[in-house]
């Protein structure tokens, strides 16, 4: 008997910290700390997630257990082993940072092992017919990190360290990453941008983060030409762009790749009230984008779908946007009733914008070849 929805988790992993930030500047000269102090990207956001779920009583309907982090074979098939050398010794130090907004305490690098082996242990799990379908909820994030470069909060690709730990397995050839997180998934899109079996879609808002990358030219290289697609929105484009930008860009996409599992990259950063976004997107906009998704991943791959959760940084919000793709993704009755549906629900945009955005995937999906 299959199992039910797993649920990958560690207290561990909200423990992560450290650096003298304020939102996303270094603190000095002008910059003075924040009462609260740090990043945007703390724990709350995901331990609230989770509170949300013993509070609801979802999480008994989930498979919840925990992983062991990623091995060191596991972290140098995608960064290198200088990196890798140099992360931990820094960790053991006492922490500090290596690329861009990524600070970190004594023990960073474990943490961030951790997380990686949770978003591996999902996939394994998906792939072993051990759960119907996989989250983890990792912590520190991954999908910008580049194999040398940490950048944007995240320390290790995680979903990148799962993937190359399933092929060297021989779990699974063709994989489908789709990331809609809001910022640009530029770690995931460098380390596969040559590789001709790894699929990956970037649904971002566009010159968000980083303000360099995420343009839909961005095919592909070599042997893994056509195998790239980004769909960059515009600020404000809202519940009904995500979902029409799903069904006419990344199902096509999905239908012609074929792949054998997909994983999405589960940022909730495009959420209406998020500090780091200007997209308008709700719970209910994540509940709808995971159903079109598993609906593919059951008519493509035999359901082997897995999220690894990725940004989100309203305290407040994160939590019932994860819950409604967690009742989605498990099928369950049990419910967190969005508290900000119906004013959310009235500030999306009004019907001539939303025909400009219609226009505006119907040309990019011409340029990519979807319509």
């Amino acid at each position: 008997m299959v199992a039910r929805t797993a649920f990958f988790w560690d207290e561990r992993c909200f423990w992560h910290g450290g650096g003298n930030y304020a939102f996303t500047l270094p603190v000095g000269d002008l910059v003075q700390p924040l009462v609260a102090g740090g990043l945007p990207e703390h724990p709350e956001t995901k331990r609230r997630l989770k509170n949300l779920l013993d509070v609801t009583g979802l999480i008994h309907e989930l498979d919840a257990q925990g992983a062991d982090p990623a091995r060191h074979e596991d972290l140098v098939r995608v960064h290198p082993q200088s990196f890798i050398r140099k992360f931990k010794e820094l960790s053991d130090a006492g922490g500090g940072e290596l690329g861009m907004r990524t600070p970190f305490a004594k023990g960073g690098f474990e943490i961030a092992a951790l997380s990686a082996g949770l978003a591996k242990a999902a996939l394994f799990a998906v792939l072993d017919g051990r759960a119907s379908n996989a989250y983890a909820l990792s912590r520190p994030p991954g999908h910008h990190c580049l194999p040398d470069w940490p950048n944007g909060f995240c320390l290790l690709n995680n979903i990148a360290i799962a993937v190359r730990a399933a092929r060297a397995a021989s779990k699974v050839d063709r994989v489908a990453v789709l990331d809609w997180d809001v910022h640009h998934g530029n770690g995931t899109e460098a380390i596969f941008i040559e590789d001709p079996d790894t699929l990956t879609i970037s649904l971002h808002q566009e010159r968000n983060y980083p303000v360099d990358t995420g343009d839909h030219e961005t095919r592909g290289e070599g042997a893994g030409e056509g195998a790239n697609v980004n769909v960059p929105l515009p600020p404000g484009a809202g519940h009904a762009t995500y979902l029409e930008a799903v069904e006419r860009i990344v199902l096509p996409a999905l239908d012609q790749f074929r792949p054998d599992a997909i994983i999405v990259a589960c940022g909730f950063d495009a959420a209406a009230i998020d500090p780091l976004s200007r997209m308008l997107a709700t719970a209910g906009t994540f509940r709808d984008m995971t159903r079109q998704v598993k609906d593919a991943a059951s008519r493509l791959c035999g359901d082997r779908l897995v999220l690894v959760h990725e940004g989100g940084y309203s305290e407040v919000y994160v939590p019932f946007c994860g819950h409604a793709v967690l009742e989605e993704l498990s099928g369950s009755a049990i419910t967190a009733p969005d508290p900000f549906a119906e004013t959310f629900a009235m500030r999306q945009p009004n019907r001539q914008l939303e025909g400009a955005y219609s226009g505006m995937l119907g040309d990019l999906a011409k340029c990519l070849s979807f319509a």
